[in-house]
């Protein structure tokens, strides 16, 4: 796995992928799919052994390269073969899915393209890294205490991430009435809220259109700025979400009953890394996007 940026796009992914596919994902350090779907990629890269080669760009850092794929949200991944894009996805899929994905697109195995020990080694491994071991531990955990609310906030947010939004609702009910008081599970039925609103909108394209135009000809257009920021709250365009949810708190700190700044809040919930362990006594270290926009948020918010 390599780092791509604009200066070596050109060699390492249009001349490389002319001798080999190459697998481009596109990633934010604030994505947390991206963080679950990053260390499958890596795993399948070893386990494909050298079928393709995997790549990686910060969509954040690298604009212009997420422009000219049209990169709307993500993570997204686009497989390169011959110089062109054959074929991509959206979102962190499961490893078995990920595997059909490349077994259609990529040659078929040689009898010496991968070695049986390491194969089984990588197949067979479970830690922290395997999606669905993660998911089996939480829903474990959630069973024996029911009521662990990071438990379950962990649980719920892996869930959507993986794109079961109906398991995540089932998982959900049972404290949906305790979400008026805690702000974790707020911010889940935010998120939940705007999945919800963007499967009734149909096109999203379309209707950013339509509310980008509204909010042209009138920048008050409260209610256009929200229901923007929610579209792309629901496709993990989380800083776009939050720039958005700001325009109106600079506008009206309180519309509609604080709901801008309450969907900020849940936003940065949502995308807050956990924390690393530190020594006793010491502060771990707050994640740079996460710190950067509370700041901004205290400074529209206190002034």
């Amino acid at each position: 796995m390599i780092d791509v940026s604009i200066e070596n796009f050109e060699s390492e992914v249009i001349e490389a992928s002319m001798h080999t596919p190459i697998l481009v994902d596109f990633w934010a350090p604030w994505c947390g799919p991206c963080r679950t779907l990053g260390p499958i990629l890596e795993k399948l890269e070893v386990a494909y052994n050298g079928r393709f080669k995997l790549v990686k760009i910060d969509s954040d850092q690298e604009q212009q390269l997420a422009g000219m794929f049209g990169v709307r949200s993500i993570p997204t991944c686009v497989l390169m073969s011959q110089g062109q894009p054959v074929d991509g996805f959206m979102g962190a899929l499961p490893e078995g899915q990920i595997r059909e994905f490349l077994d259609k697109h990529l040659p078929e195995a040689g009898p010496d393209d991968v070695p049986q020990e390491l194969e089984q080694e990588v197949l067979t491994q479970v830690d922290d890294n395997d999606l669905q071991a993660r998911l089996e531990k939480l829903q474990q955990a959630v069973t024996d205490k029911p009521e662990d609310e990071k438990a379950r906030f962990d649980y719920i947010k892996l869930l959507l991430e993986m794109g079961l939004e109906d398991d995540a609702k089932v998982a959900f009910a049972p404290v949906i009435a305790l979400a008026g008081t805690s702000q974790r599970l707020n911010a889940l039925k935010v998120w939940m809220d705007a999945l919800d609103l963007v499967q009734l909108a149909g096109d999203a394209n379309a209707r950013i259109q339509a509310l980008d135009a509204a909010i042209a000809s009138n920048k008050r257009d409260f209610a256009a700025r929200f229901e923007r920021a929610q579209i792309l709250l629901a496709h993990n365009q989380w800083t776009a979400a939050m720039d958005e949810l700001l325009e109106i708190l600079m506008r009206d700190r309180c519309w509609n009953d604080d709901l801008a700044r309450k969907a900020y809040v849940a936003i940065l919930d949502i995308i807050e890394p956990a924390k690393p362990p530190v020594a006793e006594g010491q502060i771990p270290p707050e994640d740079p996007t996460v710190a950067s926009y509370r700041r901004r948020l205290s400074s529209v918010v206190l002034s």
